[in-house]
């Protein structure tokens, strides 16, 4: 499917470079607390589960220590100092406005380009760098967190976040004073097409697991687009299993907190599980390997320029009263936090090789010792000879 790189832009309803996607659907409502312009809008049945107003202004410094954060990434990657990079630019207000709706003991598993969520889970933004610097295979302690590592086999960690949803259920059988708690499954449009998700949500709706299932439809599997992909809207999907599906404005911080904390109440008061598309788009590459003017048109991406997360929120925020000393002052944290996160980065060193036979299993295994004895006597042959030209 990697091989359609066209958009629907001049064609019939229906079609995408020839693809029969179906007939036009009607498209479900969508939740929306904060418009384009930066207005509030009521909303009956999410309204009690809005952010307080005193939470915006640190709502808006994560989608822009994050933003930086990507475009120092960025800038590393193209510097050769990171392997690739995964961009998330545009998606800031989904993934801030769902990790803050979370509570300590939800547990939250994401797939390579969550690094918003990251930041709700108090991960140190220089250690998500180790895996794509190639210093390890994860860089941070998922336990310490409650944010599992990331998981670049496509839409695996949907099964590993209904798993663990199921343990809480037992848990909490075994002791019903313990912490209320649920899973969060994150992954896109693209990963919505795999085996994988169809068989968490079976599970999760047959053993009515606390689980939400967050969505991420930024418009774009690497280079197919979402109507080639679905033939509903993602959201409808969660009928067929028998629980709740929500589509939100994944642009609007506030509309996504809001559906976020009722899906997780939802969840945690045994009610099963809730799948959340997250509307919104991906502003940049899928990673910096991919060249997104290939396969879409710059007037697509110029459209959503102005739903742009930061932006709808910072309207809000002057509109309001806040004032410019916190907009400068978050402009020197964000270079502060640059030069950090360079400076971390530079200084990062690859472990030695044998480093990495002692990871493959829990406890030392034989034929893994034998392994390493051998790539020892191996290396040891290219040691440099010693003065008396032994």
């Amino acid at each position: 499917m990697d091989g359609a790189r066209s958009t629907t832009s001049g064609l019939e309803p229906g079609r995408t470079d020839g693809v029969v996607t179906g007939p036009p659907q009607e498209q479900p409502a969508m939740v929306q607390l904060l418009t384009e312009d930066g207005h509030l809008v009521p909303d009956d049945r999410f309204g009690d589960f809005a952010p307080d107003p005193a939470t915006y202004p640190g709502l808006y410094r994560d989608m822009f220590l994050i933003r930086r954060f990507d475009q120092e990434s960025t800038a590393l990657q193209r510097q050769g100092q990171l392997a690739l990079w995964v961009p998330l630019t545009g998606q800031e207000a989904a993934q801030i406005g769902s990790g803050w709706a979370m509570q300590a003991a939800d547990y939250a598993f994401p797939t390579y380009r969550e690094h918003g969520v990251a930041l709700t889970r108090g991960v140190d933004l220089p250690n998500i760098l180790r895996l794509f610097r190639g210093t390890t295979n994860g860089g941070w302690d998922p336990r310490e967190h409650n944010f599992q590592l990331y998981t670049l086999v496509l839409a695996a960690q949907t099964l590993h976040a209904v798993g663990y949803a199921m343990g809480i259920q037992r848990d909490r059988a075994a002791d019903p004073d313990a912490v209320p708690a649920a899973a969060v499954a994150y992954f896109g449009d693209g990963a919505s097409s795999e085996g994988d998700v169809h068989e968490a949500m079976v599970f999760a709706a047959s053993f009515n697991a606390p689980v939400v299932f967050f969505c991420q439809n930024n418009h774009w599997a690497i280079s197919v687009p979402s109507e080639v992909q679905t033939r509903v809207p993602l959201a409808e999907r969660a009928a067929g299993y028998g629980f709740p599906g929500v589509r939100v404005d994944g642009n609007d911080i506030l509309a996504v907190n809001a559906v976020t904390a009722w899906a997780l109440d939802h969840a945690r008061r045994g009610k099963g599980p809730v799948l959340i598309e997250a509307f919104t788009y991906r502003m940049s590459a899928h990673t910096t390997a991919d060249d997104p003017t290939k396969y879409r048109a710059s007037a697509e991406e110029e459209s959503w320029v102005a739903r742009d997360p930061l932006r709808r929120l910072e309207s809000h925020l002057r509109a309001t009263g806040t004032p410019d000393s916190f907009f400068t002052d978050l402009e020197g944290e964000a270079v502060e936090q640059a030069a950090r996160l360079r400076k971390a980065v530079l200084a990062m060193e690859a472990p030695d090789l044998s480093h990495r036979f002692g990871t493959a299993y829990a406890e030392p295994h034989p034929l893994v010792q034998e392994e390493l004895r051998q790539w020892r006597d191996y290396e040891a042959g290219f040691a440099p000879a010693d003065e008396g030209g032994k």
